[in-house]
């Protein structure tokens, strides 16, 4: 069994590129099922997020082809190819992999916790349509316990350092003192609710959430003392949004560069600051053009995110230790399990050898023969039997000159040279 992953992400691909792959929420499942179709696909699952698109398989064939080709098909969108932008992690690598980005050590932001909720919810999505087994069971539930230990053992999440912080961190820089502001955020997912959290930390009062399902809205505004509105109240309230950041799924864009327009004419050319965190875009590009327009996507972010990584670098590498020390635990695993169904087939043999002669020795004893006899013959009969089959191997391979042969056998048996 190997364990593939692969994928194209942000340090592989621009964002014009990821928005066009990126795999809607209501898709992943459809795709997942697909994927569960290749040939020599065992098990699979899907994640799909603003910085990557990645799957990861356990494949039945080491020369297989199925996962690369699909995913391949599944980029067709791209209208271009895709394999320039592509990531593969084979065995170990792989495994290393999903370990790094379940503790945030490939994120666009180092030492991220939201990758880690998203990568459960990819788990959760496979083994609810039954893409989990054995194999990725175990790598899963592995990734999440290095998670823990990074979290638990290292400093790298000491500071607030995020996306969502970043583009708050930059709001400051434009506005200075954000407690006069308004703000505007588009989508109540993951994001959404981190960046409410930093605004309310900056003592943003006016907030405003807008979401298609105005409940989870509601819910999340009210801890903060936010406003909800549906989704489709977004173009009359723009004009008095200073800071919008919009975070959703939406399959096309919720902010084109009219509706921004109006709302620059209605505010008296103040400037407005977005931020647009989704993969697909929300906001069009085009806006960027607009003056008293200051428009950032999660790449612009990157400059602004790197400022605030330093405390966390000498984490990385203690972080980084840890998994490398889990990637071999991991295949150490892996390769035990080439042995299970030689180590099942050695116990079921010995466990029958010693449920027929225990057979006979109970009919012994039924026969009226003393016990220290059938005792005797038992012990003699099931060492003979046990011996046999190992001592005509090794009896064979001496007569041969197989020297490999009799020194596994002599580390198998747990004998020096001398014996």
């Amino acid at each position: 069994m190997l364990l593939l992953a692969l994928g194209i992400n942000h340090h592989t691909a621009p964002l014009d590129v990821r928005e066009r792959v990126a795999i809607l929420p209501e898709r992943l499942e459809p795709q997942l099922r697909s994927l569960l179709l290749q040939p020599d696909v065992a098990e699979a699952s899907l994640l799909s997020t603003c910085n990557r698109t990645e799957l990861l398989v356990a494949l039945g064939s080491h020369e297989s082809t199925g996962a690369l080709d699909w995913f391949r098909a599944a980029c067709a969108g791209l209208q271009q190819p895709v394999d320039p932008y592509l990531a593969v992690f084979r065995g170990p690598l792989a495994a290393r992999h999903m370990f790094r980005l379940a503790g945030g050590l490939d994120s666009l932001v180092v030492g991220e916790p939201q990758i880690l909720g998203q990568l459960k919810e990819s788990y959760d999505l496979a083994r609810r349509v039954g893409g989990v087994g054995k194999w990725l069971g175990r790598a899963y539930q592995q990734a999440f316990a290095v998670a823990k230990r990074i979290r638990t053992d290292t400093a790298i999440g000491a500071n607030p350092v995020s996306v969502a912080f970043a583009a708050v961190t930059l709001a400051r820089q434009i506005f200075g003192d954000l407690a006069q502001h308004s703000a505007l955020i588009i989508g109540a997912g993951d994001t959404a609710e981190l960046t409410l959290r930093h605004l309310h930390g900056q003592g943003v009062k006016r907030i405003t959430i807008a979401n298609r399902t105005l409940a989870r809205a509601q819910q999340l505004a009210a801890p903060y003392g936010a406003q909800a509105v549906p989704l489709t109240a977004v173009p009359s309230l723009l004009e008095r949004a200073d800071i919008v950041l919009s975070s959703t799924n939406s399959e096309l864009p919720i902010l084109g560069k009219g509706t921004v327009e109006s709302a620059l004419k209605a505010r008296r050319r103040r400037p407005m600051f977005l931020v647009d965190l989704a993969v697909p875009r929300d906001i069009e590009a085009e806006v960027s053009s607009l003056r008293d327009v200051y428009l950032y996507t999660v790449d612009d972010l990157r400059g602004v995110v790197q400022e605030g990584l330093q405390s966390r670098q000498a984490a990385v590498g203690e972080a980084e230790r840890i998994v490398d020390s889990q990637v071999d635990a991991f295949m150490e695993w892996c390769n035990a399990q080439q042995a299970v169904p030689l180590v099942r087939a050695l116990r079921g043999g010995m466990l029958r050898t010693r449920d027929l002669e225990t057979e006979r020795a109970l009919a012994d004893l039924r026969r009226g023969r003393p016990p220290e006899q059938v005792i005797q013959r038992l012990a003699h009969d099931l060492t003979n039997k046990l011996a046999h089959g190992p001592s005509v191997q090794i009896r064979r391979a001496g007569e041969q000159g197989d020297a490999a042969l009799l020194d596994a056998a002599r580390r198998l048996l747990g004998f020096d040279e001398s014996q």
